[in-house]
């Protein structure tokens, strides 16, 4: 039998199925009514990430105040949760249980969620994963399976399981749920910091960046932030959709799909004002600053929104109040065992 993972009973039979119920009637339009009502679902499962306001003098930069979002210390270690719980949450789970493909994050947070909801989980990653967010995979007792070396290879694998096993794919950005949940980040953030001018964002699939530009849908400023060597929303704007583009660069195990998706674009092209590329080199300045001077463990995908200040990549202008997030902290960069 079905069965709702937000209620665990039989599907539509409670009132947690008639909240999914009415999320889920419409179209897989994300707006921001559906965001607030997906974040009432999820909630009880996710945490309510700190802000830490620092200001750009601490790291030799023209002083300006800098709010940081802090999404690195969500459960399973990266914003991803958010849309995890909102597909398990949302959608009807069969009994064959999940699977996702993941360049590891997302992989880490369906685990996690599927662990905590106790539905079967299959995460299918590259070989590029990091040992820490395998790591966490296996952790959180799903199956792991390492198929090929890019995330479009562990995706088509994936779907193979899906096609032979009845499972539940949930993808990493282009699902609606994914975005929904994702831009719940966004609603905490215009409720915590209803002060901020500008939000840079670091991007790779665009799951994170559709989701909080919908929310705030063109009233904050919203900066995307991607690596040089894995360009996809650079390119798709260059294109006027999404295209193929380079996948590879420190960050690739996070920040490197072959294209962003098909839902979050338009969201993009409305409300993203532009997007800044950063260097390998920017990436590793910007988590070794972030720890110098923060005390903060990122990793490099974590840590490109952040780089693109560091570097001037994106210079504030006079006055201007800037938020930075910081999505993940999946790496092994700190070792207690010395």
């Amino acid at each position: 039998m079905e069965h709702c993972a937000g209620c665990n009973g039989p599907a539509t039979t409670s009132p947690g199925c008639a909240i999914k119920d009415a999320i889920m009637t419409a179209t897989s339009e994300i707006t921001r009514e559906r965001i607030a009502a997906t974040e009432a679902v999820i909630r009880p499962h996710i945490r309510r990430t700190p802000l830490l306001k620092a200001d750009l003098a601490d790291f030799g930069l023209p002083a300006a105040p800098v709010t940081f979002k802090l999404e690195l210390l969500q459960h399973s270690g990266s914003f991803k949760a958010r849309g995890a719980f909102a597909n398990l949450l949302l959608r009807q789970v069969p009994q064959a249980g999940v699977v996702a493909a993941s360049g590891g994050n997302h992989g880490a947070a369906v685990a996690y969620a599927a662990q905590r909801l106790k539905i079967p989980a299959t995460i299918f990653v590259p070989d590029i994963t990091s040992p820490a967010k395998a790591g966490r995979i296996r952790g959180y007792d799903a199956e792991l399976v390492i198929a090929g070396n890019r995330y479009a290879d562990a995706l088509a694998a994936s779907e193979a399981h899906v096609a032979r096993t009845g499972a539940m794919a949930v993808h990493a950005y282009d699902q609606a749920e994914t975005l929904l949940g994702q831009g719940s980040v966004g609603l905490e953030l215009e409720h915590d910091a209803p002060d901020i001018d500008t939000l840079l964002v670091a991007v790779g699939g665009g799951g994170l960046i559709g989701g909080i530009a919908a929310w705030f849908a063109g009233r904050t400023r919203i900066i995307a932030v991607e690596p040089e060597l894995s360009p996809t929303l650079h390119s798709a704007f260059a294109a006027g959709a999404p295209v193929d583009a380079p996948a590879g660069g420190l960050a690739a195990d996070s920040l490197a799909p072959r294209r962003v998706g098909e839902l979050m674009f338009p969201m993009a092209r409305a409300h993203v004002e532009r997007v800044v590329l950063v260097s390998d080199d920017a990436i590793r300045q910007a988590q070794n600053a972030l720890w110098s001077r923060l005390r903060l463990v990122t990793e490099p995908g974590g840590a490109a929104a952040f780089a693109a200040v560091l570097s001037g990549g994106y210079r504030p202008s006079p006055g201007e109040r800037i938020a930075v997030l910081v999505c993940g902290a999946n790496t092994t960069a700190v070792n207690f065992d010395g």
